[in-house]
């Protein structure tokens, strides 16, 4: 019995030397609201971590699971607090959604129901909108869903059109309180015909991987940071990121101790990762 202590020991040194201990970070993602941005204003020290990384050279990505604007309608609401960032370098679940369908079928069509955002992107990727027997019902965030834009998505899924969603969450902010959110409406939609969106945005590892190409980075050199737990950090670790969660948004320390699956570190906010860069 005397020997036990040291045989746990022992085992305990040789596991941790069997842990891969992971690359030097050569490539940030990073969520924008709650970890950039919080409640229209940015997060104190944000603006000089985005300044960093652009002085580094290393590849860089803000992400948004909001499809509703532009890459540059983001940029210009970014640089009005103060960020000064390049137009590509900002990648949307409408991106990610327009790029998954034109790999999946080049130059086909879908029936749009979203903003300026979706609509542009599915342009640019090639896409015919239409609501004559599209290839696919493509659903993303608007400020106003429309009834009669939602029952003719429904008969369309009905016919046979295939049904994808931009992102899966439920509600988004605006400074009345919760809106009801792509999700919300993707669940109304699946109700009436029985049938499940493919969700392209986080936390489907997809949105990961192709803002990672995007940047022609890998997976085992970048970070992706975020504010929480159920989407950020999630779509970072099936992705096989580094995952660095924030407290300036939604997860706190304690809620992330419930979930089954950690970030590799918190940090208090992307001001104390200025250093790293």
């Amino acid at each position: 019995m005397g020997r036990l202590p040291g045989r746990l020991l022992h085992t305990t040194t040789a596991t941790r030397s069997m842990m891969p201990e992971r690359k030097a970070i050569e490539s940030w993602l990073t969520d924008m609201d709650g970890v950039l941005v919080h409640e229209g204003e940015p997060v104190p020290g944000a603006p000089e971590f985005v300044n960093r990384m652009k002085e580094s050279g290393k590849p860089f990505l803000i992400l948004t699971n909001n499809s509703i604007y532009t890459p540059r309608d983001l940029q210009a609401r970014l640089n009005r607090m103060g960020f000064e960032v390049p137009e590509q370098s900002i990648w949307t679940a409408a991106l990610a959604t327009a790029q998954f369908l034109a790999d999946q079928r080049p130059g086909g069509s879908a029936y749009v129901i979203g903003e300026a955002g979706l609509t542009t992107a599915m342009h640019a990727a090639g896409y015919v909108l239409t609501e004559f027997e599209p290839d696919y019902v493509v659903l993303g965030e608007t400020r106003t869903y429309s009834f009669e834009a939602i029952t003719k998505a429904i008969r369309l899924i009905d016919s046979g059109a295939k049904f994808i969603c931009t992102n899966p969450d439920a509600t988004g902010p605006s400074n009345e309180g919760a809106l009801p959110a792509a999700g919300s409406v993707a669940a109304m939609v699946s109700k009436a015909t029985g049938v499940e969106p493919y969700f392209v945005g986080k936390p489907n590892p997809m949105m990961m991987r192709s803002a990672l190409n995007t940047i022609e980075a890998h997976s085992e050199s970048t970070a992706m940071i975020g504010d929480r737990m159920d989407t950020d950090i999630l779509c970072g670790l099936e992705a096989g990121l580094e995952t660095i969660l924030v407290l300036t948004g939604i997860s706190t320390r304690q809620e992330s101790e419930r979930y089954p699956f950690r970030p590799s570190r918190i940090v208090n906010s992307v001001a104390d990762l200025i250093d790293e860069i």
